[in-house]
């Protein structure tokens, strides 16, 4: 098990409470938590509260929209489905057979003289190409192309509805070219035809509830909407307000039968960050739940989760990449790199190429929420993290500059145990 000494716990909290406190602080508030392969939170600390001017404390126990850090969660039940031979990654014929839509579906580009065409896809899509975004779907929020295309109407790619997440064209040739998009929504739309349940049953039955996880869910329950985290926007002077929720759908009272609601895999769960935590250490220990003995994953899978899956389309880290939409994303590099620098990508997380400045592993895995979410889980060193705000758009540079700061000192303080271990 992993200490973290009580000295760096106050270190380590005071750097948090820095962000989160005074009349104008920084970040309204956090939810922090770390854990090591045996399941146990070495730390944790909610800071600041649940909305700007608002007077309820953030606790472990507030609920955020957990974004696409719901992506994992969905490329665990594929992985599951493919273990017991349910769901094959490379078997397109079935992914066409389980979604004639996949089958039908063309790529959309731009005439050089102005407007949009449609082109035959040139190969089929299969379930490996949706988990590691090679498949040709893309995001509006990010892509010019598909943005400007379905306009004056538009795609809203957090709306909740089925038609505006899934029903799109191709964006690339599948297999042709890594780019962020709805194919894990579609991976999950795979999971509920093959099990003939929905995604949150699924979720429910074979991930969560085995790891003792009640508070993820993709229709919040009356509690956890009571305890919900509000959302905010940055303004480009740097000054924080509250705003409506951004992915509203599941909130809102239906008419809709529960078990008729969209579940949309790529971003649609909400919950506790201290029990999405359980997730990480289940990776982290090779399938395994250190904190209910369940099985979820055998370590070969766990493994292939932790391979890059696009060697040969390294993804620059120094890239500039412009947002779509402004107001949902910051444009890319968020902090530049060298411009040498790349990462790979797993099924349905990025993996790095090189150790970080936090101290991360070269190979550990990682990934982020729109609303300025990000978790990581490093199996060399056998720990794992989410750090959690709900601030518009991605790529808040206070939140992660007090999320790598926090970050670097828990990893000093391992890498210092490791060095000067008790006899």
């Amino acid at each position: 098990m992993t200490k973290i000494s009580p000295t760096v716990d106050l270190n380590a909290r005071a750097i948090i409470d820095g962000y989160t406190s005074g009349s104008s602080p920084q970040v309204a508030g956090l939810v922090y938590n770390a854990v090591d392969k045996s399941g146990e939170i070495i730390f944790s600390h909610a800071s600041g509260k649940v909305g700007l001017n608002e007077s309820s404390p953030m606790t472990l126990h507030t609920i955020f929209w957990l974004a696409s850090c719901t992506k994992l969660i969905t490329s665990i039940a594929c992985m599951q489905l493919v273990e017991s031979g349910a769901l094959n990654l490379d078997d397109s014929d079935q992914v066409e057979a389980l979604a004639p839509e996949l089958k039908a579906v063309q790529v959309l580009e731009r005439r050089p003289s102005g407007g949009f065409t449609f082109v035959p896809k040139q190969r089929s899509i299969t379930l490996r190409m949706l988990l590691n975004h090679t498949s040709g779907f893309g995001y509006a929020f990010e892509d010019f192309k598909l943005r400007d295309w379905s306009r004056p109407v538009g795609l809203d790619d957090f709306s909740g509805n089925v038609n505006d997440v899934l029903m799109r064209p191709l964006v690339n040739q599948p297999g042709t070219k890594f780019q962020y998009g709805v194919g894990v929504d579609w991976a999950g739309t795979l999971v509920e035809r093959v099990s003939g349940i929905s995604l949150e049953d699924y979720f429910q039955a074979f991930i969560l509830k085995p790891l003792g996880i009640d508070s993820i869910s993709f229709s919040p329950t009356p509690e956890m909407k009571r305890d919900l985290a509000y959302m905010h926007r940055r303004a480009k002077d740097g000054s924080l307000s509250v705003t409506d929720h951004l992915y509203r759908t599941p909130l809102l009272p239906s008419l809709e039968k529960e078990k008729d609601r969209f579940c949309m895999g790529g971003a649609g769960c909400f919950g506790k960050p201290v029990q999405f935590c359980r997730i990480i250490a289940t990776m982290l220990n090779d399938g395994v739940s250190p904190n209910t003995g369940a099985k979820l994953l055998r370590p070969e899978t766990v493994k292939e989760m932790f391979t890059d899956q696009i060697p040969t389309m390294p993804r620059y880290c120094n890239l500039y990449t412009p947002a779509g939409k402004a107001e949902l994303a910051n444009s890319t590099p968020l902090v530049p790199c060298p411009d040498d620098m790349t990462e790979g990508w797993g099924l349905s997380f990025s993996l790095s190429h090189t150790q970080s400045d936090t101290g991360r592993a070269a190979g550990s895995g990682s990934w982020e929420g729109l609303a300025n979410l990000f978790w990581f889980a490093d199996r060399e060193n056998g720990i794992g993290g989410l750090v959690a705000s709900q601030i518009l758009p991605y790529g808040d540079e206070k939140l992660i500059s007090c999320s790598e700061s926090v970050e670097k000192t828990l990893y000093d303080e391992i890498f210092k145990s490791q060095c000067n271990p008790k006899v």
